[in-house]
């Protein structure tokens, strides 16, 4: 098991916590988009990664200011939908205008309508079972058995999940790991799990592939409902 290189946070060894989470994000709203500009080479390939096809429906789980929304409905033009979930305010109040900003040429465009819900992922109001699943930077979801099995209950057999974020590189990597540790202080409302951020996941579903990207310090993780 791979381990951190800097001293344990004893407060932050244990599952999620929501209200930290929605803390952190009430904060990070206004400067969200900038603070991920650098892993949008990942979300892109994350999504291409789903190939989405015309019609489909898919969940953006954990969709945060909604910046994966416009390729997802790109992705699913011709009638399909994308639906986005989001416990924090604040961060759908971003998502939301984003997505008025865009509707006109998007339904010019023909891509896929866009529902969001202003929800935490185990207690969101899904219907029917969406064809593919993004989880782009959501530890916490992905720690959260009962997010997982909501989610998974919603997708048909067969369905494209892809699963990206922070994880421990390996011990000799010091200057990746320091940045991890920086980065997920910021991010996330618990440490564990971040040597295999995905095991949850991977019990439930078909792994494919699982890559890794800034030496070790980023994942991506492909995988069949």
């Amino acid at each position: 098991m791979r381990r951190s290189n800097l001293p344990p946070d004893t407060r932050r060894r244990a599952g999620p916590d929501r209200a930290a989470a929605l803390a952190q994000y009430r904060g990070r709203a206004a400067t969200y988009d900038l603070e991920l500009r650098p892993f949008e080479p990942l979300r892109r390939e994350a999504i291409a990664a789903l190939a989405l096809q015309p019609g489909q429906t898919v969940l953006d789980v954990g969709c945060g200011t909604g910046l994966s929304l416009p390729a997802l409905g790109q992705g699913v033009c011709g009638g399909g939908q994308v639906i986005g979930i989001e416990q924090s305010a604040e961060m759908l109040a971003v998502a939301r205008a984003r997505e008025r900003a865009r509707a006109a040429a998007a339904v010019a465009a023909g891509e896929g309508r866009v529902h969001l819900h202003h929800s935490p992922v185990e207690e969101a109001r899904l219907v029917g079972l969406a064809d593919a699943a993004l989880f782009h930077f959501t530890h916490d979801v992905l720690r959260s058995q009962a997010a997982l099995d909501h989610v998974l209950r919603h997708l048909r057999p067969g369905a494209r999940i892809v699963a990206t974020g922070l994880q421990w590189a390996p011990p000799w990597a010091l200057p990746v790991n320091a940045f991890v540790a920086a980065a997920a202080w910021r991010s996330v409302s618990t440490y564990a799990g971040l040597e295999r951020p995905w095991d949850l996941l991977a019990e439930r579903c078909q792994v494919q592939q699982v890559h890794t990207r800034l030496f070790g310090g980023v994942y991506l993780l492909v995988a069949e409902r």
